[in-house]
């Protein structure tokens, strides 16, 4: 019989310090997240030296507190993985040292990891991946089409060319004077409210799976402020509706292009952004129509940054033979495709 795997994953690319331990790639044993919204409020977004500096605080007393509730000791492990990138670089650095070291105290092998691949793989521990797949990832800094083919493998098909889907998010939601993060204030207002505003679609190019949020965002700030000036009163849910309804046209609909063009079996759905329950209704409406391709949405607790899909991803590439040696950085830039 094939040994279990059991792999800790640590990860601190933005504003959340997160450890977990999953086995096999599959299951979570132990998943602990210490968030730093509280913090980060006040200032209307994340401030990455104060991040930085929470997760210097938190990084081993959540790392313990991930052993103690999986029952385990480094003893019991097979390997250590952590986001090496993309993100903010001293946020990354953080867990990257701690990975380093324990992987040296305990001589484990190291493995690192792109946290986009680890968004993707949080869709492993829900089903088992069946390739072709295509993921749709949206997050704050991400929004992209990724075709994968076998495991640890990944093409972008089509990605942001200015700002991601979270992001306009989160500047919308600042127009409106709503609390940071902006995004989960935006979909509860926009159930409550109805579409009145035809706000732009950016579809680029024929043929293009490129995304560009930019010229919406600033439309929505354009029509707060005209409306101001000429002393108009606007509902704000209904500029969430209507902004929200924009951004989750355009994002299904080149999903289902690309889902027919590659012709893949799954598409999951990946990131932060993947939490929008505006989002995830709709894509279970549009891929009804296609009962050949299985549509997997992870739970809320895994679509927002997390360990549990660090290890899952890395189960993979530790099952794959990759392995980092302690030279190993934090890259703010990594790219998926060379990763």
């Amino acid at each position: 019989m094939k040994k279990d795997t059991y792999i800790l994953g640590i990860e601190t690319s933005c504003d959340e310090t997160a450890a977990a331990i999953v086995k096999n790639g599959r299951e979570i044993v132990a998943n602990v997240v210490s968030s730093q919204i509280e913090s980060h409020k006040r200032f209307g977004g994340v401030v990455p030296e104060v991040a930085s500096r929470h997760h210097v605080e938190e990084i081993t007393i959540v790392i313990e507190e991930t052993l103690k509730q999986a029952e385990m000791t480094f003893k019991d492990l097979d390997a250590i993985a952590v986001t090496k990138g993309p993100g903010l670089v001293g946020s990354l650095l953080i867990g990257v040292n701690a990975a380093k070291a324990l992987a040296f105290a305990h001589n484990l092998p190291l493995v690192g990891v792109h946290h986009i691949a680890g968004h993707i793989y949080a869709n492993r521990i829900v089903a088992e991946m069946a390739f072709p797949l295509l993921s749709l990832v949206v997050s704050g800094g991400h929004t992209e089409l990724v075709l994968m083919k076998e495991h640890g493998a990944f093409e972008v098909i089509g990605e942001t060319r200015d700002d991601a889907a979270g992001e306009a998010y989160d500047k919308v939601a600042r127009t409106l004077n709503l609390p940071y993060p902006g995004g989960p204030h935006i979909d509860r207002m926009a159930a409550e409210g109805e579409v009145s505003i035809d706000f732009p679609r950016a579809w680029l190019e024929e043929g293009s799976y490129d995304f560009s949020f930019s010229g919406l965002k600033s439309a929505v700030i354009n029509t707060l402020h005209n409306a101001e000036q000429r002393g108009d009163e606007l509902k704000p849910e209904d500029i969430a509706a209507s902004f929200q309804e924009s951004v989750i046209e355009v994002l299904v609909v080149k999903t289902m292009r690309a889902t027919k063009e590659f012709d893949v079996k799954q598409v999951l759905l990946s990131g932060g952004v993947a939490a929008n329950k505006g989002l995830r209704k709709v894509l279970e409406e549009q891929f009804a129509t296609l009962p050949e391709v299985e549509l997997i949405i992870p739970p809320l607790s895994l679509c927002t940054d997390n360990a549990a899909m660090i290890a899952a991803a890395g189960t993979v590439l530790f099952e794959q033979g990759k392995r980092d040696d302690f030279t190993m950085n934090g890259y703010p830039g990594l790219d998926i495709e060379q990763f």
